[in-house]
C-alpha cells in the first residue's frame, strides 16, 4: 500500500472513530448477476442475468467515489463475463484508478483467464481441495489451478466461504495459498444463511474449530487475510451489525453493508469476516486496529 493511501484511511478511521461518523469507504458495484456456475451455497447469481452498461456503471463509479469512497470493489455473478462493446473489466479497472480511487479489487470464480495486473487484488473463490471445491462449485477446480499458474500478476487473493462441505479443507487451502505461485493470501467467511442455504451453515462449535485451525495456519506462517482478535465475535455472532462504512451498488440502488441486509434476520447470522474487522475497527477496538494495520500493509 502506499503511504498515500495508508494516510488517507488512517485519518479516515480517526475522525469515524473520534466523531462516531457513518460515512462509507468501501464500496461494491455489481457489474452483472450473470454466472456460467451455479454454486450451492449462492443466493444471487443469474437473478436477472442483466450485464449493467458501461456509462450506467461509471455514473455509479462517480456516485460512490464522490460520497467519498476509496475501495472499490467489482463484483457479479462473474465479473469477467461484464463487456460493452469494447470495454471490458480491465477497463473499469483502470477508470477506477483513474478516478482517484486508491485500492481496486476484482471478485471473480476463476474460471476465466486471470489477466489483470492493474487490480490491487484479485479474490479468487476457491472453496476447498479439489474434492469439496467442486462438489460446490462444479467440475472446475483444475482449471481454476490452469488459470492461477498463468496469471499474469501476483495479486490473486482466494476467497473462502466455509460451509459444512469444506469446513474440514480450511488448512489445506491455507497450503494451497501458501504454496502456490501468484497467490498472495488467503481470505475466509463463514457461510451466511440465506434462507435457501440455511442447511449449509455452521454451528457456533464448528466455527471455533475452523478458526483454531485458522489460527494455527497463522502461526505456522500461513499467509491469511483475515484477523484473529476478531475470532471471537464471529464465533459468537455478537459483533455490530451493519456496516456503515460499506456499501453496495446494483443497478442504481444503493444498499448498506450488503445486498443481505434486506433479509429479515440474516444480519444477526452474518459470516463475513471483514463486516465484523470493519464494525470492530471503526469502533476503535486497538487489538483490531493494529492487527489490521499489520495486515493491510503486508497484502495490499
Amino acid at each position: 500500500m502506499k503511504v498515500s493511501s495508508f494516510l488517507h484511511f488512517a485519518g479516515f478511521g480517526i475522525k469515524t472513530i473520534l466523531f462516531r461518523k457513518k460515512d462509507p469507504v468501501l464500496g461494491t458495484i455489481i457489474v452483472t448477476d450473470k454466472c456460467n456456475l451455479k454454486c450451492k451455497h449462492c443466493s444471487v447469481n443469474n437473478i436477472t442475468a442483466i450485464v449493467h452498461p458501461y456509462e450506467q456503471i461509471h455514473q455509479e463509479m462517480q456516485q460512490l467515489y464522490s460520497m467519498g469512497i476509496r475501495i472499490l470493489f467489482f463484483c457479479g455473478g462473474e465479473t469477467f463475463l461484464w463487456r460493452d462493446q469494447d470495454k471490458g473489466l480491465r477497463d473499469l479497472v483502470i477508470e477506477a484508478k483513474r478516478m482517484g480511487f486508491l485500492i481496486v479489487n476484482v471478485v471473480t470464480n476463476g474460471t476465466y483467464p486471470l489477466d489483470l495486473p492493474e487490480a490491487d487484488l484479485i479474490l479468487l473463490s476457491l472453496d476447498g481441495d479439489k474434492k469439496r471445491h467442486n462438489e460446490v462449485r462444479g467440475d472446475t477446480y483444475d482449471k481454476i489451478m490452469e488459470n492461477i499458474s498463468k496469471a499474469t500478476s501476483d495479486n490473486i487473493c482466494f476467497y473462502m466461504a466455509i460451509n459444512q462441505i469444506n469446513k474440514e479443507a480450511v488448512g489445506k487451502v491455507c497450503e494451497i495459498a501458501r504454496d502456490t505461485k501468484n497467490v498472495r493470501a488467503v481470505s475466509f467467511n463463514f457461510h451466511t444463511p440465506y434462507p435457501d442455504t440455511k442447511e449449509l451453515a455452521l454451528s457456533k462449535e464448528e466455527k471455533a474449530a475452523c478458526c483454531e485451525t485458522i489460527g494455527q495456519m497463522m502461526k505456522e506462517g500461513a499467509p491469511i487475510f483475515n484477523l484473529k482478535s476478531v475470532f471471537p465475535y464471529l464465533i459468537n455472532n455478537n459483533f455490530p451489525t451493519p456496516c456503515y462504512q460499506c456499501v453496495v451498488m446494483e443497478n442504481g440502488k444503493l444498499s448498506t453493508c450488503g445486498r443481505c441486509i434486506e433479509v429479515p434476520g440474516l444480519c444477526e447470522q452474518c459470516g463475513y469476516f471483514f463486516v465484523a474487522e470493519y464494525t470492530l475497527l471503526f469502533r476503535g477496538n486497538i487489538k483490531v486496529i493494529l492487527e489490521m494495520m499489520r495486515t493491510y500493509l503486508k497484502y495490499v
